[in-house]
């Protein structure tokens, strides 16, 4: 492109210098050959005048005198009717040029001059022309050469960082140019980059939540399966089917909510639902664990609550608490429901050592723990309870409160009192 750009550019100022080059040597040489031929003919006449003059006194022809006034190298022949010519000067023996003038009495008087001196005075106009030329080619070619990295090095800037998003590198570069076209190239290039770098994060972003929020469910799962492996018994194999029935159906709820909230995570599918039912399960599924960990989970507060989620949401931000009181809390864990205002309120504590005091509600950012693990559990939770227009809140630190708190529809029935299981 380079070279192309050069070559272009030398071949338009090469052009225009033959065009109007020839034109001004045309018009020069025309110019200094007629200055040539004026300068012959002014002496011819000033010679002619003073001929006349000794003609009219009946003087002889002073060749001394009008030799004087003759310009060196010139060759002057005056003809007086009557008279011998007269001759001034030395003959020329190349191409002269001849101005020629006669006066009243008949007297003539033609002087000469070398055409080389016309010929010396055009050669030194055509070496300026040339020099000037000369000048113009070479700045011709450096303004190419400026004007072509100009132009090609931003090009290859836009094809590196054009390579370096098809291999995987999607950091836009925000670099301009001063070249409007250029300039939108690396707007959209910088656009693409941003839009491939939100697209790549919501995907690793999709894989850690899916390993995250699918481990919980799965475990729970392959222990239900052990049980019905080990147990002879019809009723308990039925009772057990039944609950890993359960469960893959919240898998599967699990499933389409992550994929859902990677697609727009402000999506939600909110229904009017009974709060009592999640906490039922969640507290039936999550039992067996923490009796196997020699810890208790309970359950009380106001029954009767039916608040506005949607209950898979709800039922996966509760394991993830109940899962972290497991994980990292300790005692007894008591998951207790209660109403303030127009919302329901759903409080998971434990006994445990807590939350420590330099994090706070850093807890939900991503990547922040407090107990060396992966920091995912609480933001995607949060991330769920905001989809449907609800917010999860670490209340208190030691000992750890974190309450869920959901929108609720008004009772159609008294509400019962709260009760402790």
């Amino acid at each position: 492109m380079r070279r192309r750009l050069i070559q272009s550019t030398l071949a338009v100022v090469l052009v225009v210098i033959a065009v109007f080059g020839v034109s001004l040597v045309i018009v020069e040489t025309r110019t200094i050959t007629s200055s040539a031929q004026d300068r012959i003919e002014s002496e011819a006449l000033r010679l002619v005048g003073s001929v006349e003059a000794d003609v009219l006194e009946r003087k002889p022809i002073d060749a001394q005198a009008l030799a004087e006034q003759l310009d060196a190298g010139r060759y002057a022949r005056i003809t007086v009717p009557g008279r011998p010519a007269v001759e001034v000067g030395e003959r020329i023996p190349d191409s002269v040029i001849r101005g020629t003038a006669k006066g009243e009495q008949g007297e003539t008087v033609v002087v000469e001059a070398s055409r080389s001196t016309v010929t010396k005075e055009v050669g030194r106009t055509l070496a300026v022309v040339g020099a000037v030329a000369l000048l113009a080619v070479v700045a011709a070619v450096l303004l190419a050469v400026r004007q072509a990295n100009r132009l090609a090095s931003p090009l290859t800037d836009l094809a590196e960082t054009a390579e370096r998003l098809g291999s995987g590198d999607p950091r836009p570069r925000h670099k301009r140019y001063g070249v409007p076209e250029l300039d939108r190239v690396a707007d959209v290039l910088d656009s693409s980059a941003e839009r491939i770098a939100r697209m790549l994060t919501a995907e690793r972003r999709l894989a850690a939540d899916a390993s995250h929020q699918l481990r919980t469910p799965l475990t729970a799962l392959s222990m239900r399966l052990e049980e019905i492996t080990v147990t002879e018994d019809l009723a308990t194999v039925r009772d057990e089917a039944s609950i890993a029935l359960t469960q893959v159906e919240r898998l599967t709820d699990v499933v389409e909510r992550l994929l859902t909230n990677s697609r727009d995570p402000r999506t939600g599918s909110a229904v009017p639902f009974d709060l009592d039912e999640v906490v039922k399960q969640q507290v039936e599924e999550w039992r067996p664990a923490y009796r196997s960990a020699g810890r208790a989970i309970v359950r009380s507060g106001k029954t009767g609550i039916r608040a506005v989620a949607t209950p898979g949401a709800v039922s996966q931000v509760l394991a993830t608490l109940v899962e972290n009181a497991l994980m990292h809390g300790g005692g007894t864990v008591a998951l207790r429901t209660r109403v303030i205002g127009n919302q329901a309120v759903l409080e998971v504590t434990d006994e445990g050592p807590g939350v420590p005091p330099d994090l706070g509600n850093r807890i939900f950012e991503r990547a922040i723990s407090g107990r060396n693990s992966t920091g995912i559990g609480l933001a995607v939770a949060r991330d769920l309870a905001e989809a449907d227009g609800g917010r999860l809140e670490l209340l208190q630190t030691q000992p750890p409160v974190f309450a869920l708190f959901l929108s609720r529809t008004a009772p159609d029935r008294p509400e019962p009192e709260e009760t402790v299981r």
